[in-house]
Parts: C-alpha cells; sequence; structure tokens
C-alpha cells in the first residue's frame, strides 16, 4: 500500500515505511520513539533553562516514558499509576511532580512515601489533604484562566479565581506547607505563541499581587498548550518555545523555577494509527454527503474528535483520485460515535470497504483515551517502532 503524505505534513519515514507493508487486523497506533526523542530536545533548545515535565497522560506507553527518562526529562504526573511508572522506568522521585489538583489522600500519602516533594491544588481542601499525607510538601496553585485563545480551552474545571490565590497562599503556610508558585494551563493546541498573551497577562497580575503581599514566588509552571500540525501550520518546536519563553519573561522578569508540561507538543506527531474503512454510504438518493465508517471511533481512540476540535489528517491509497466531503463516523452503534460532520472531511470519491487509512498525528491521547472494549471492539493496539 502507497500512503501519499497530504498537504504540508511530513510524516516520520519510519512510520510511513512500516505503514506501506503492514498487515493489521485491528485498528493500530505505530509509535516512533526517536521522533518523541527528537521533540524533546527540539522543544528543550526553545525553553532554555526551564524544565520539561512531560504530561505522561498525553501517552504513557513504557517505551516513551523510559527514553525520556534516559534522556532528562521530568514528568507531570495525574495519578498514582503514572508516578509508579515512571518510578518504575527509573524516573527520581524529585523530578516527578503531582499535577492533578484532584487526589485521593491515599494517592498523595503514597507520592509522598516514595519521595515526591511538589503537588498542585487550587482549593483549600486539597490543602488540607496534602497537608495530612504529605506534611511540609511544597505546593503550587493552579489558576483559572478564562481568556484562551487555544482550539481546546481548559476552563472551569481545574483551577481558582485570582481572588482566591491570597488565600490559599495563606493557609498552606497555616497547615505547614510550602507555596512555591503558579501554574496555569494556556489551553490545548494553542496554535501560536502570541495567543499565550492574554493569559500571562492574567497570571503576572496575580504573580505581583503576591509579591506586594509579601509573597515570594519561586515557581511558575506554565503547562502545556505546545501544539501538533493538524493541518493547520504551526511554527517549529524550537521556535515556539522560545517565543513562549521570550513573553514569559517580558512579563515576569527572571522566575527561580520555570516549568513547562509539554505532552501533545512531544508525542502527536511520533505516532499514526492504521485503520480500515467499514462502510461507505449515503442516508438517501439525494444526500450531498457520504458517510464514511472507520474500524476506529470516540471509544477506541478518537475521543478527541469532541467537538470537532482536533482535526486528524487522514492518508488513504486513493489520494491521487478526485476528492469530495464526507460525514465520518466511527463502527460502534452509540449515535455519539460521529467523528467530523459539523465540517465534513474531504476524502477520495473512490473510497470504499475494505481501504487501508492512516490517521496522521495521532500519537497523543489516543491509546490513553481508547477504552477497554466497548460494543465489544478491542482497544487501540500499540505498535512500538
Amino acid at each position: 500500500m502507497t500512503i501519499a503524505a497530504q498537504g504540508a505534513f511530513a510524516p516520520s519515514t519510519r512510520i510511513d515505511s512500516f505503514a506501506a507493508t503492514a498487515l493489521v487486523d485491528r485498528p493500530t497506533l505505530v509509535l516512533d520513539i526517536d521522533r518523541v526523542e527528537a521533540q524533546y530536545h527540539a522543544l528543550k533548545v526553545g525553553l532554555g533553562f526551564a524544565h520539561i515535565h512531560y504530561a505522561v497522560k498525553a501517552n504513557p506507553t513504557r517505551e516513551i516514558i523510559e527514553r525520556l527518562v534516559n534522556i532528562g526529562s521530568h514528568f507531570d504526573a495525574a495519578s498514582r499509576g503514572e508516578i509508579e511508572l515512571c518510578l518504575s522506568q527509573g524516573a527520581e522521585p524529585g523530578h516527578i511532580s503531582f499535577g492533578n489538583t484532584i487526589k485521593k489522600p491515599a494517592d498523595i500519602a503514597f507520592a509522598h512515601h516514595v519521595g515526591v516533594t511538589l503537588f498542585a491544588a487550587d482549593a483549600g481542601e486539597e490543602l488540607e489533604k496534602i497537608a495530612e499525607n504529605a506534611p511540609g510538601a511544597e505546593v503550587y496553585i493552579r489558576v483559572l484562566v478564562e481568556n484562551s485563545e487555544a482550539d481546546w480551552p481548559l476552563s472551569r474545571k481545574f483551577g481558582c479565581r485570582a481572588s482566591m490565590v491570597p488565600d490559599l497562599f495563606a493557609r498552606a503556610i497555616e497547615l505547614g506547607l510550602v507555596p512555591v508558585g503558579l501554574s496555569f494551563h494556556v489551553g490545548s493546541q494553542t496554535r501560536r505563541a502570541e495567543m499565550w498573551a492574554p493569559v500571562l497577562d492574567s497570571v503576572a497580575g496575580i504573580w505581583r499581587d503576591l509579591q506586594d503581599r509579601g509573597y515570594a514566588p519561586t515557581l511558575l509552571n506554565i503547562g502545556g498548550g505546545f501544539p501538533a500540525y493538524y493541518g493547520d501550520p504551526v511554527d517549529t518546536p524550537t521556535t515556539y518555545a522560545s517565543r513562549v519563553m521570550g513573553l514569559v519573561t517580558e512579563r515576569f522578569g527572571q522566575v527561580a523555577r520555570v516549568m513547562a508540561e509539554p505532552g501533545r507538543g512531544m508525542v502527536a506527531e511520533a505516532g499514526a494509527i492504521l485503520a480500515e474503512v467499514v462502510l461507505v454510504s449515503k442516508k438517501s438518493e439525494d444526500d450531498t454527503h457520504r458517510w464514511v465508517y472507520l474500524d476506529i471511533g470516540r471509544f477506541s481512540g478518537l475521543a478527541e474528535t469532541e467537538g470537532e476540535a482536533i482535526r486528524y489528517q487522514i492518508a488513504t491509497p486513493r489520494d491521487f483520485d478526485s476528492f469530495g466531503p464526507c460525514i465520518l463516523a466511527g463502527p460502534s452503534c452509540d449515535s455519539a460515535d460521529v467523528l467530523y460532520e459539523k465540517r465534513p472531511i474531504m476524502l477520495p470519491l473512490t473510497l470504499k470497504a475494505g481501504d487501508k487509512v492512516v490517521i496522521r498525528n495521532t500519537g497523543a491521547y489516543t491509546s490513553s483515551y481508547s477504552s477497554v472494549g466497548f460494543n465489544g471492539f478491542p482497544p487501540l493496539d500499540v505498535i512500538v517502532l
């Protein structure tokens, strides 16, 4: 099978070569670990003195964690399981941040016991849990971001309003914790570095307010948001990260510790899913759009098509034929398993059942979102090159 690259996308040569001859009987994510390492180094050059804490939730494949440990990455963990994974691959406990603001007391105690010293919080009760189960720990307060220009804003569920931050700093000190700074998330897939400016302006105001009140924050966790290519142009990782750090320095000056938590920007372009067309049909004789059903959908790895926020690039062996719009859907009997309908996707008019497809840049949030077996369809398989 020959797969043609679409647009300006430059796929991993190793993945493309594998996809051209691979025989798989179920949807399969193919990962190029060398590409992950290259992305890490490219981001590191741009971020300079900032520490990269890879967001493990983006893709917890063991080989990715092992490689990142070996090249010096730090880690952002959202659960006890992710902490255990990082430690099992040789990560230093002091290089792991427990970045979820919603943690069970037993998991906090576990993290403290194994040597994790840095925790996130955005509420008084969370600080109380940390103080009881990880006494003396360092904490950073996550602030709510409401002016994100990202393709996928991450507001509401995480973070607190600016007015709450001083009280949380004070409460942390009362509880014997060490409040060291702030964190935020500009929003997933923030395609241009300039989009960070309004968010950084808001967080810098909170930072200065803390200083005016006599606190001395030393840690700024700028979170994720580093983009991957899904069709719209994005800067190279080094250029993008460098521009972000320039915006940070303009607003915060010299900060003792800066953390960044890239997930998508580290692993998305290191993976591609091999899938198959199951059916091409129309709902009526005069229907203007075809329906194309794949053997993978929202419940087997493509959850990020929710709201059509992430629009994956798809390559087929028929990409030299004429293209036309279609509605793309998954195979399950759930009516929500529709990937792209508001903005139909362009695919070859000759596409038919049995054709193989490659879904590009799917290394992030696919295998980790894949269900155990909804409707009896198997979870996403993973092959590491």
